[in-house]
């Protein structure tokens, strides 16, 4: 992945919807895929018709991009991701996520779906990212660094700033929706994590466990993005749940909680992009 590239990705982004920048971005994780189609002013675009993008794998994950103009504020939305576990290179795990910041997204919104190792959680609560811990020892910063994209050796003290957070939980708020806060730990799947290693994750301080997010979060912030992370526990981890972990258990409680997860994201778009 070279700067021109992601260079040509956001011109053709602005070509495509009309609009010169875009204020947030937001990625959807597992259920959440059709929820910008009937926003306002919603603009949709293949991830297959765009240069550079790559087009997930996984059933249910979506592959599409939507500009969408809640409140007049010109919002990206991007309807899947691709994982490291799918066999793609990080360069390319991360390349909508830069994209969407050279269209001008200062904020970039990262949802998923995880399993919740912590105590107190349970299936369908909606935590805020607090901090990550990354387990893979993979980086997408890896390799030679372009100056235009950030600096060598970016600062991640702060990668979820707590006025994001702020932010979130009085849309929660507003929406009737409790959030809860949390560390997520990066595991880099397919196949779920073992009790043993949910135990590890859990004396390391994390309190969800999943396969995304992270080198997301890594690449925004090395741009200069603030980042907001917001997990759906659609499961608990293993050791902790009682029966065998399955996708198909993730897709339903994901299908369960969208309603509630949709409102808090219709509270609190439109105020991250004033």
């Amino acid at each position: 992945m070279s700067y021109d590239e992601l260079a040509a990705a956001a011109a053709a982004v602005r070509d495509r919807t009309g609009r010169p920048t875009h204020a947030v971005a937001v990625v959807l994780g597992s259920g959440l895929g059709d929820y910008a189609a009937t926003m306002p002013g919603a603009i949709a675009i293949p991830y297959a018709d765009l240069p550079g993008f790559p087009v997930p794998r996984v059933e249910g994950h979506g592959g599409t991009l939507y500009s969408v103009a809640p409140q007049g504020r010109p919002i990206l939305v991007l309807s899947g991701r691709v994982h490291t576990y799918e066999g793609w290179p990080l360069d390319k795990v991360v390349f909508a996520v830069r994209t969407a910041v050279l269209c001008g997204c200062g904020i970039v919104v990262l949802t998923n779906a995880a399993g919740g190792a912590g105590d107190g959680l349970a299936a369908g609560d909606l935590v805020l990212i607090r901090d990550h811990i990354n387990l893979t020892t993979r980086n997408p910063l890896v390799g030679a660094n372009d100056a235009r994209l950030g600096p060598r050796f970016p600062d991640m003290s702060a990668v979820y700033p707590a006025d994001l957070r702020q932010m979130a939980h009085r849309a929660g708020e507003r929406a009737g929706v409790p959030l809860k806060e949390g560390v997520y730990a990066w595991f880099l799947g397919p196949s779920y994590e073992t009790p043993a290693e949910v135990q590890m994750a859990r004396r390391l301080g994390a309190d969800l466990v999943g396969m995304s997010t992270v080198p997301e979060a890594i690449a925004a912030r090395h741009m200069g993005a603030r980042v907001l992370g917001i997990s759906l526990v659609t499961n608990l981890a293993a050791g902790i749940s009682p029966v065998p972990l399955s996708h198909e258990e993730v897709q339903q409680t994901a299908q369960e909680a969208r309603s509630r997860f949709t409102a808090l994201l219709d509270a609190l778009l439109p105020k991250l992009a004033d």
